[in-house]
């Protein structure tokens, strides 16, 4: 029994490693477009509802937390789907993976936004760029296991977030397009780059 148990614990240890070295797949283009394109319509519900310099602040946090709670349910939705069709015995491994690289940033962001809300609200016009710059760690830290074009996604995230924090002061406060722009190119340009990847994947099989 005690083999047995060694064995199962070699085989997984050894999935665990190839899943490491392998490229994932299991990411959706379609749900991540979709979060693009949510992304931009979110931007352009809040420039008409809640206008003005003197944005509500409770709105503003309610409307892009939830955006950002129904875009991670949906890319998680297909991703499980996608990973058991794609990567088969490795799926487990393969979504630990992920997540393991994607979850400390998302988490980082949440605590952040609690954290200033509670004891520095006057610095809470960072949080566009402090989102962004975080969101860009987590496309980083995935590139290994991603497309490599993938790359540039961070790149484009980590800039935009450093633009809203030069920037972000005045009438620009908590402005729809500090998040409708950033997410809306930067999950379309991750759709387009899944897609492409998966594709020359699949004609070099």
């Amino acid at each position: 029994m005690i083999d047995m148990r060694e064995a199962l614990a070699e085989v997984s240890l050894i999935r665990g490693h190839l899943a490491r070295g392998t490229e994932f797949r299991g990411y959706g283009p379609t749900s991540v477009a979709a979060t693009g394109v949510l992304a931009a319509l979110v931007a352009l519900l809040q420039s008409r509802w809640i206008a003005g310099p003197a944005r509500p602040l409770a709105s503003y946090l309610l409307m892009w937390v939830g955006t950002a709670a129904a875009c991670v349910t949906l890319v998680s939705i297909e991703a499980i789907a996608r990973t058991r069709r794609v990567h088969d015995g490795l799926a487990v491994h393969m979504l630990h993976s992920a997540v393991e690289q994607i979850l400390p940033p998302l988490v980082a962001g949440m605590l952040l936004t609690v954290v200033l809300l509670r004891f520095a609200p006057r610095e809470l016009w960072m949080l566009p760029g402090l989102w962004q710059v975080l969101f860009s760690l987590g496309v980083f830290a995935s590139c290994r296991f991603l497309p490599r074009p993938i790359f540039a996604v961070g790149v484009w995230y980590l800039a935009s977030g450093m633009l809203c924090l030069a920037l972000a002061r005045g009438q620009g406060t908590f402005s729809p397009w500090e998040m409708g722009v950033p997410f809306g190119v930067g999950q379309l340009l991750v759709a387009v780059l899944l897609y492409l990847g998966y594709r020359n994947f699949r004609e070099q099989a």
